[in-house]
C-alpha cells in the first residue's frame, strides 16, 4: 500500500513539474516569442532545475510542441462546447467558427499557434497538431453537414484545408484589431455559400 502511494506521489510530482514547465514556457513564448525565450529563463520561471527540463523534454523545441499541443487542444474544446453534434448543421458551423475566433483571442495564442508554430515546428508539424484538434473539429463538422445533405458534397480534405486557412487569416486579423463581427460576417457568408438551400 505504501509502495503504491509512493509511486503515485512520484507520478504526481513528475506531472506537476511537467505542467509547471509548460505553463512557464507558454507565458514566456507568448510575451517574448519562441526565439527570444531562453531555456534558463524557462526553468527560472517554472522554479525547477535545468536537469528537470531535459528530463521531460529533449530540447526547447520539444517543450514548444507540448505548449502548442495544449493550446490547440484548448481551442478544440471551446469549439466542441459551442457546436455540439446535435446542433443544426449551419448553426454548428457558424457557432464553431465564432468559438474558434474567440478562443484565439486568448493573450499570445495567435502568436503561438499561427506565427511561431509553423516557424518552429514547420508547416507539417503544425498541421499534425491541428489535425488532432481544431482542424479535426472543422473536418468533423463539415462531414456531418455533408451527410445531412446540408452542404455541397465536395472533397472533404481540400474543403477543410481551405476553410481552415480562411479562419486562421480571420484570427490574425482580429488579433491585429479587426472587429470580430466583421470577420464573422465574411465567414458566415462563406458557410452560407456552401449550403444547398442557397441554390434552390
Amino acid at each position: 500500500m505504501q509502495e503504491t502511494a509512493g509511486r503515485r506521489s512520484n507520478r504526481d510530482r513528475t506531472e506537476a513539474t511537467r505542467a509547471q514547465l509548460i505553463a512557464a514556457a507558454r507565458r514566456l513564448f507568448s510575451e517574448k516569442s519562441y526565439a527570444e525565450t531562453s531555456t534558463p529563463e524557462i526553468v527560472a520561471a517554472a522554479g525547477v532545475t535545468r536537469g528537470a527540463l531535459y528530463h521531460h523534454f529533449a530540447d526547447k523545441q520539444a517543450l514548444f510542441r507540448a505548449v502548442a499541443e495544449e493550446e490547440a487542444a484548448t481551442v478544440a474544446t471551446e469549439i466542441e462546447h459551442a457546436a455540439p453534434d446535435d446542433m443544426d448543421a449551419r448553426a454548428a458551423l457558424v457557432a464553431g467558427s465564432k468559438a474558434y475566433l474567440e478562443a484565439m483571442q486568448a493573450p499570445g495564442r495567435t502568436r503561438l499557434l499561427l506565427l511561431d508554430g509553423p516557424a518552429v515546428l514547420g508547416r507539417a508539424g503544425m498541421d499534425e497538431i491541428d489535425a488532432r484538434h481544431g482542424t479535426r473539429t472543422l473536418r468533423e463538422g463539415l462531414a456531418i453537414a455533408m451527410r445531412a445533405g446540408a452542404i455541397h458534397k465536395l472533397p472533404l480534405a481540400a474543403l477543410t484545408s481551405q476553410l481552415a486557412a480562411a479562419f486562421d487569416r480571420a484570427a490574425l486579423a482580429v488579433d491585429a484589431g479587426s472587429p470580430l463581427a466583421e470577420q464573422m460576417e465574411v465567414i458566415t457568408a462563406l458557410i452560407d455559400g456552401l449550403m444547398l438551400a442557397r441554390l434552390t
